[in-house]
């Protein structure tokens, strides 16, 4: 991120890793530029969401994901692929911690 990430905002340096992570997978050797191999982006979330990805029902979305994710079909994951799933992964995780807010809001209130 270099010496102006001391001034990025949260969200800005959040942004600035996905960018980096999804550069990070891409192979160095690949004849197609800037695009993941499937495998390669199944490492990725492997490395990268292990937490996110230990139960068995995200693990099985994730599966679903991977393969809905190449919608040109052509064996390989681009940023805008890679950005699509980012969102597919957020929205619920956004839910769920919406969720857990009420959740601790209601038991602070049974508790007055």
């Amino acid at each position: 991120m270099g010496e102006m990430a001391e001034c990025y905002t949260e969200l800005e340096k959040a942004v600035v890793i996905l960018v980096e992570n999804f550069y990070k997978y891409v192979s160095k050797h690949s004849l197609v530029k800037n695009k993941i191999s499937k495998s390669g982006f199944r490492k990725m979330l492997q490395r990268e969401l292990n937490h996110m990805l230990t139960d068995t029902g995200n693990r099985k979305a994730a599966d679903k994901l991977i393969q809905n994710l190449d919608a040109n079909h052509d064996g390989r994951i681009s940023f805008d692929e890679y950005w699509t799933m980012i969102g597919g992964i957020t929205s619920p995780m956004a839910n769920l911690i919406r969720q857990q807010e009420c959740q601790q809001e209601q038991q602070g209130q049974g508790s007055s």
